[in-house]
């Protein structure tokens, strides 16, 4: 019974004809639990063979390529007040197209004759700036007038000088000629003299030798005193010539003062204009502000500062518009781990990683390591990567839709999420059950090396 003996009995014993054997009796689903084991285990390990396709899956949102058709809202430029409004939201605009209208608040440009009365302002002052200049050449002329004037009293005096040194000379002579008379006059009276006391002459005679010894003696002081008072008239010419140079010096540095006043004040008058010429053009630009038009096809998606009569600060928010014709792309985030896999131009030794997506509202049914079996899925390239990290410790990278490949649906609307798939490497799938297991990063190089960098190596000699 227990096969301990060995001699066996089963085979004499009908086991069916007792209760006891027929309800210990092994059946036969052991053997089809076994064949059904070794199926599974078969087919596991025919599926981890399986070719997987390595990706980085990541959450973002749809926006658009250029920066200037993302949402943007329009600020007032100048302080005012709302007066009318042209639009309403969900409104479908032109560019130039007019959005509503403030009126002015500030007291500086209430008034509504500003800009001509400042262009009357900058007539004046290029009226001030042709009066300084005719005053700089009325100088100018004066100042040659002096310079002429010098010139013709330095040639004057000159004259006079030589005039004067001839005079000098002449005097010279007269005054040589008296003394010589006043010599002779002496001698003859002192012979007269002589003679009168031995008698020889009379008196009369010595007396009138004595009257011309005085009358020449009066020509010889008189010479002297003429002479004197010719040189004293050289030396006072003399005067007047540096004199008349100081005096004219001065009146011509004060001529040149007055000029460079002059000059001074026509600049500050051109400084004056220009300020006010600045002044007119920005009174003119903020007159153009009160209109505030599309800065392109748009939409008017919401009204920010709504109401009239509200008042609004220079650059505070009126209006939030969406551009009407863009370029989609979506913005995904990737761990840092993750962000040396991916690249924008395809290289060598890195191939440049497509990506795929699934939009917010759009149904699709998808095997992230297959996705040759994925249905309702759009096809995306990178475009754009962000150097430095964000806010929220990831990587940012934009993707816009691959050409050539399926379009993006045309009802996307900006800001709809997104969910992405980078596909990377392709390779068996017990290779990536083992590197997640082990949280290694997906594959970095294509293992695929260029023919440049093959070196060919010459055959080895058969060695005989």
């Amino acid at each position: 019974m227990l096969n301990i003996s060995r001699k066996s009995v089963s085979s004499h014993v009908r086991a069916e004809d007792f209760p006891a054997f027929r309800m210990t009796a092994l059946t036969n689903a052991h053997k089809m639990f076994t064949r059904w084991l070794l199926t599974l285990l078969g087919l596991g390990l025919l599926f981890l063979m399986l070719p997987w396709t390595q990706n980085i899956q990541t959450k973002g949102g749809v926006t658009t390529l250029r920066p200037e058709q993302r949402p943007q809202v329009i600020p007032s430029p100048i302080d005012g007040r709302i007066e009318r409004w042209y639009v309403r939201e969900g409104q479908s605009v032109k560019a130039g197209d007019t959005i509503v209208f403030i009126s002015e608040i500030k007291s500086d440009y209430l008034d509504p004759e500003l800009v001509p009365r400042t262009e009357e302002q900058v007539s004046a002052k290029t009226g001030a700036i042709g009066s300084y200049q005719d005053k700089v050449f009325a100088l100018q002329n004066q100042i040659t007038t002096m310079e002429d004037q010098l010139r013709f009293k330095q040639q004057q005096l000159r004259q006079k000088i030589q005039q004067v040194q001839f005079k000098i000379a002449a005097d010279s002579a007269d005054l040589a000629q008296a003394q010589v008379q006043d010599s002779i006059a002496r001698i003859q009276y002192e012979r007269a003299r002589n003679l009168f006391e031995q008698g020889v002459d009379p008196r009369a005679k010595m007396e009138d030798r004595q009257a011309k010894l005085q009358e020449t003696s009066n020509k010889v002081i008189a010479s002297v005193n003429k002479l004197n008072s010719s040189r004293a008239e050289l030396t006072i010419t003399y005067t007047e010539l540096s004199t008349i140079q100081a005096e004219y010096s001065e009146k011509i540095a004060k001529a040149r003062s007055d000029i460079a006043s002059t000059l001074s004040q026509r600049f500050d008058a051109e400084a004056d204009v220009s300020k006010l010429r600045i002044l007119s053009s920005s009174y003119s630009r903020r007159a153009s502000f009160y209109y505030i038009t599309a800065p392109q096809d748009c939409f008017i998606t919401k009204v920010v500062t709504p109401g009239i009569g509200e008042t609004i600060k220079e650059g505070d928010a009126i209006v939030s518009i969406m551009p009407a014709n863009y370029e989609l792309a979506v913005e995904l985030y990737i761990t840092p781990m993750d962000f040396p896999l991916v690249n924008v131009d395809s290289t060598i030794n890195r191939k440049k990683p497509d990506v795929r997506f699934i939009f917010d509202g759009w149904p699709a049914f998808i095997f992230s390591g297959w996705p040759g079996q994925s249905f309702g899925t759009y096809i995306g390239e990178i475009v754009a990567i962000d150097n430095e990290i964000s806010d929220n410790g990831r990587y940012r990278i934009l993707v816009s839709p691959k050409p050539g490949t399926r379009e993006w649906p045309r009802e996307l609307r900006v800001g709809g999420g997104a969910q992405g798939i980078i596909l990377l490497n392709n390779v068996q799938l017990w290779y990536e059950i083992w590197r997640q297991l082990n949280g290694f990063p997906p594959d970095y190089y294509s293992g695929k090396l260029p023919e440049d960098d093959i070196k060919l190596k010459a055959p080895v000699r058969s060695l005989k």
